[in-house]
């Protein structure tokens, strides 16, 4: 491992003295170092394996603009873990959050007929909603089920924009957890 981390070393060295040979090589073994990091770190956030390989791809141009910052006194690989780190972080913003819902379930619920079955989720979001602290719940209420703006919440609560924000992300990682508790 340590042998193959020095040649990894020795070819942008080489690279950047101005080896183009060295370069495309280097390029090579730097995607196949960087495809594992990429899909733990997908793999980690509920990520399909699918966007890896863009992920790898920015992390190489991000190599390819920054290799002259590589301090060529310091080992290679924790520099090359930071980019591809930062690489993989942009994209998980860029992407946002999503959950999978099987639209068989989805369908179950919405079907005409199965009333009893959609009293029983409301009564459970209504109960959820009620756990939680009442700026809380009129933060997610306002800006949930009202449709109303982050300013406009905030002027009434007299808060600014970016707390309702944060207040909001706090109240729904606080009923995912509710809701995590009640499922199982």
């Amino acid at each position: 491992m340590a042998e193959q981390e020095t040649a990894l070393d020795d070819l942008l060295r080489a690279a950047n003295g101005g080896d183009a040979a060295a370069y495309r090589l280097f390029l090579q073994a730097a995607a196949v170092k960087l495809r594992p990091l990429v899909r733990r770190g997908l793999a980690r956030a509920g990520r399909p394996d699918a966007e890896c390989e863009d992920i790898v791809q920015e992390t190489l141009l991000a190599l390819h603009l920054k290799r002259h910052t590589w301090d060529q006194t310091q080992p290679l690989r924790p520099w090359l873990g930071a980019i591809a780190h930062h690489k993989l972080v942009d994209a998980l913003r860029r992407g946002g959050f999503r959950q999978h819902l099987p639209l068989d379930e989805i369908e179950e619920l919405a079907a005409p007929g199965n009333e009893a079955a959609q009293a029983d989720h409301a009564i459970d979001a209504n109960a959820l909603l009620d756990a939680l602290p009442e700026r809380q719940r009129a933060i997610v209420a306002g800006m949930a089920m009202e449709g109303r703006s982050a300013s406009e919440l905030g002027s009434q609560l007299g808060m600014s924009d970016g707390a309702v924000r944060v207040t909001l992300h706090r109240a729904l990682r606080h009923l995912a957890g509710l809701a995590r508790g009640k499922s199982q």
